[in-house]
């Protein structure tokens, strides 16, 4: 992905970011009032378009908010890590809807001797030039920011609508609104800035969006609405809604409505609403991750919801809370048969410890989900870094494409970035296909990868008898390229290759043929130390040893394989200190061939 092509025509942003500032009408005209027990009050001299706030993102909260007439301008104060001993970065407070207003900042739980009071500063603009080595190019982020689960993704109009979890004040969890991305091609993205954020009901949790074809709720035909979780604190507990909002514009601005919450719980964890339109029924369906179960509601208008049923006792994984729950048909390959297949996040209790995403396959009467092999757990990665996996709504051509979010909540707060923090999947197509009568999900690169490929460079077959190095296909790489190999194996108990760089790093790959496993290690790949449950060595059941077929998608901070044509997939997250610019070949025994190697550069 292209910065240059992610940042919106439109936003305020300017191709700048607050390490450091040099930017023209960038000023220190503020006035700051120390009041007892950490509190504080800035006045603004001069009002322009941002208050630029100091980060240190290891400091504690402060709680920032807006007045105008004496009054708070946000239903909930912002938390910011403000500096006290140190500026990380910047973040920028919009204070354009208060142009020509008098307004004082709130600031609240900082002491007087912060430094943030001496850098604290008015500007026009606001810096986000891309200043990360570990940034992707070819995958989706934010461009400042934290990131976590995607949301309300739909497709409408030629375009796809990519909505996520975001705080734009930090690069850490926190302050949840929507954050709004768009593509024509699953690839390059455009920011859209923020859509959707908190109001009395909370702030904004995950949730999907609906193409209302035929104006069922009333705000008009063809609205988008959306769904998502209202989550609001309080000294007993956070207190989790279901929230709705609708936009006339495809998306771009939204309208909540007027009797939110349109459902409420007693549950402590009753969130992430996914909803469809069920057609046999005429109706509408909606799916709440409630505890360690789905719960299922249906609705004629999106507004006056019935529960259904429940799903999961004595189902699947049960090591952590359930989370983004979705339900979704799926075609069966070689027949002319679709089954319901409900995608269930689940952390921690991932196969290798953490957040992870499980899947059943089963079928659905508009109001029950049944598992047809409730003895099995299956999963749709086995990487340490594939969470909270969803689906496009209205996707063209009756696709199912999925997009996960790359990351763990075991360190997603700790890996080494600052500018921004996570990272999307690759967009996957998703089908079903059958081995001894049971039915697997394949997770297939979505073709429109392709339209990131640049320079094309293949080999002609070579057989591995000991140490095969392949250097000169992967040199002068900016870290983005996909490997696509055929390999057949003469007799081979192991078949190992490795990604490695001029460091010394790697991540070590390698075909367990006795075991019939694909393995992956990354325990040297580059800075791993942030957390100990970072260095890990992921496995993958696959079913042919003989002829292989992998293709790896590498990025800057990532490498996702997809083994046998997307039977299996491992996504996991790396952060070398340069780029793998070599490919080692290693074999036992009889030894096997590598028929064809292509790689491209991605862009």
């Amino acid at each position: 992905m292209n910065l240059n092509l992610f940042l919106s025509k439109n936003s305020l942003l300017t191709v700048m970011l607050g390490f450091s500032l040099t930017a023209q009408g960038v000023e220190n005209n503020v006035n700051v009032k120390h009041l007892a027990n950490e509190q504080n009050i800035v006045v603004l001299d001069t009002v322009k378009k941002f208050l630029l706030l100091p980060v240190q993102e290891n400091a504690p909260e402060g709680k920032v908010n807006i007045i105008v007439n004496n009054q708070f301008q946000l239903d909930q104060s912002i938390n910011v890590r403000l500096a006290r001993e140190r500026v990380d970065y910047y973040v920028p407070l919009d204070l354009s809807a208060y142009a020509g207003k008098t307004i004082s900042i709130d600031i609240t739980g900082m002491p007087s001797s912060s430094l943030c009071w001496e850098e604290i500063k008015v500007s026009d603009t606001f810096d986000s030039a891309n200043r990360e080595k570990f940034r992707p190019v070819y995958h989706h982020t934010p461009v400042y920011g934290w990131m976590n689960d995607p949301n309300g993704m739909f497709y409408k109009d030629g375009v796809y609508h990519l909505y996520f979890q975001y705080n734009p004040y930090g690069s850490m969890w926190g302050n949840m609104t929507w954050g709004h991305s768009t593509s024509t091609d699953l690839v390059h993205w455009t920011d859209e800035g923020t859509s959707i954020v908190a109001d009395a009901w909370g702030t904004i949790f995950s949730g999907s969006c609906v193409v209302d074809k035929d104006n069922t709720a009333g705000f008009g035909k063809g609205a988008v609405i959306a769904f998502y979780t209202s989550a609001k604190p309080s000294p007993w507990g956070d207190v989790q809604s279901q929230s709705m909002a609708y936009s006339l514009d495809n998306g771009k601005t939204f309208t909540k409505y007027e009797h939110n919450p349109i459902l409420t719980s007693s549950e402590r964890d009753f969130r992430d609403p996914k909803v469809f339109w069920y057609a046999p029924g005429k109706h509408w369906v909606m799916m709440l991750a409630v505890g360690q179960e789905i719960q299922i509601y249906s609705s004629p208008n999106l507004k006056d919801w019935k529960k259904e049923s429940s799903f999961g006792t004595m189902q699947g994984a049960h090591g952590g809370v359930w989370e983004c729950p979705d339900l979704v048909e799926v075609p069966v390959e070689g027949t002319k048969e679709k089954k319901w297949v409900l995608i269930c996040n689940i952390n921690p209790g991932g196969p290798f410890g953490g957040s992870a995403t499980q899947y059943f396959v089963g079928h659905f009467d508009g109001k029950v989900f049944v598992n047809e092999s409730p003895t099995l757990t299956k999963w749709m990665d086995w990487g340490k870094d594939n969470y909270a996996t969803v689906t496009w709504s209205n996707a063209p051509a009756g696709r199912c494409i999925a997009l996960g979010w790359m990351s763990n909540w075991q360190y997603a707060n700790n890996v080494p970035t600052t500018q921004y923090r996570s990272t999307n999947t690759i967009a996957r197509d998703l089908t079903l296909y059958k081995v001894d009568e049971e039915l697997y999900l394949r997770s297939k690169p979505s073709a429109e990868i392709e339209k990131a490929r640049g320079k094309k460079i293949n080999l002609p077959a070579f057989k591995v008898s000991g140490i095969h190095e392949v250097e000169s296909l992967l040199t002068d790489n900016n870290g983005a390229y996909e490997l696509d190999m055929i390999i057949e194996n003469a007799g081979s108990s192991k078949i190992a290759f490795s990604l490695v760089n001029g460091k010394g790093e790697k991540v070590s790959m390698y075909y367990d043929v006795v075991r019939k496993q694909f393995v992956m290690d990354r325990s040297v790949s580059g800075v791993v130390d942030f957390s100990r449950d970072f260095p890990a060595v992921t496995v993958a059941p696959v079913d042919n040893t003989d002829t292989i077929h992998l293709r790896l998608f590498v990025d800057r901070s990532s490498i996702e394989a997809f083994g046998e044509d997307g039977k299996f997939v491992m996504t996991n997250l790396v952060f070398p200190a340069e780029p793998y610019n070599k490919l080692i070949f290693e074999s036992e025994e009889n030894g096997y061939t590598v028929k064809s190697l292509d790689v491209y550069r991605l862009q």
